[in-house]
């Protein structure tokens, strides 16, 4: 049956106040368990770092939820690694565990039965067992290789039942193995990029101009000796708001942009008719190369404040254009 809030809880203050308390017990939970990071911590790290096979993370009801958010955090900092409901292994699952895996084992309590039944057959099949309880005494700490202790001095919750700040610190304690692990092993900012290509690091860093250039007759092109006019159809054409001027061989001799126009337009002794692009096309402009990564083609963009881009070989030869729209379409920007 629900009960009615307390009168002084039921207002901004209280729930404040509330609120501030459990950011405060949390706190000092989590020191506490800092606190005890030591060589148990480090035989846990170089028995993960050193397994031949994955590290497979399992527990249940909320140590479950946060075993499971452990698993991903390892694998995608370097460490392969997943998820086994303690439940479903019992009825199967237990053949996803290689005997060239370790298993980390979450249980506050440290007796949680769907766990300790697992124990039996990851013994016989020689798994190294790292545990995560809050008391050292119980049974899944005693049968450890190794024992992570995340007790903790209180729950955050008034009625001491609810797993709180418990889970807060074995998340963080989680959280500390990953990037012990992903410092050991140098992991850097491309690997972690390469298991998140969907995200905004991995667009950044997998995606190179090649990918998101436009190329072959896509590109803006002329000779040296068209006319303004001319390049005005070939940029209509195109639609990038920019064209290459080139010589026979397709290498760079210049470039004529939507702001190069305008200025040709300021000049009232130009005859777009019979003035020759060589005339008025910026000769030196900013270009990139081929195997550049697209951010830079941001960074030189935003730099420069320019809104497009060639894109040339070794040889100097125009191979590709783009502009801040391909950029915006591929999300790097």
């Amino acid at each position: 049956m629900a009960t009615s809030p307390s009168p002084q809880m039921n207002d901004a203050a209280g729930l404040a106040a509330s609120g501030r308390r459990v950011f405060e017990i949390e706190a000092e939970a989590l020191a506490a368990v800092a606190a005890r990071i030591d060589g148990e911590f480090s035989a846990a790290c170089h028995l993960m770092l050193h397994a031949r096979g994955r590290v497979v993370c399992t527990g249940m009801g909320k140590s479950g939820h946060v075993a499971r958010k452990i698993a991903a955090t390892l694998a995608s900092t370097g460490t392969p690694s997943f998820y086994v409901h303690p439940g479903e292994a019992g009825h199967g699952d237990l053949g996803m565990i290689t005997d060239a895996d370790v298993v980390l084992a979450l249980s506050y309590s440290g007796e949680s039965d769907e766990v300790l039944m697992l124990l039996p057959v990851l013994k016989r099949q020689g798994n190294k067992l790292i545990t995560m309880t809050g008391r050292a005494g119980s049974t899944l700490a005693r049968e450890a290789d190794v024992h992570l202790d995340v007790s903790v001095p209180a729950e955050a919750c008034p009625l001491d039942l609810a797993p709180t700040s418990s889970t807060t610190a074995s998340l963080a304690m989680g959280d500390a193995l990953a990037v012990a692990l992903l410092e050991a092993r140098g992991f850097t900012a491309n690997d972690f990029a390469r298991s998140h290509p969907a995200g905004a690091l991995g667009r950044r860093l997998l995606l190179h101009i090649t990918d998101i250039m436009h190329a072959g007759d896509d590109v803006p092109r002329i000779g040296a000796d068209a006319t303004v006019s001319e390049a005005l159809v070939e940029m209509s054409r195109k639609r990038l708001g920019m064209t290459a001027v080139v010589d026979g061989d397709d290498r760079l001799l210049g470039l004529y942009t939507d702001g190069d126009l305008r200025r040709t337009l300021d000049d009232n002794r130009v005859d777009l008719r019979s003035t020759r692009i060589a005339d008025v096309m910026t000769r030196a402009p900013k270009t990139i190369g081929a195997d550049a990564l697209a951010v830079e083609a941001a960074q030189l963009m935003e730099a420069h404040k320019i809104s497009g881009l060639l894109v040339l070989d070794t040889d100097r030869r125009v191979v590709g254009a783009l502009n801040i729209h391909d950029l915006l379409r591929a999300r790097v920007v």
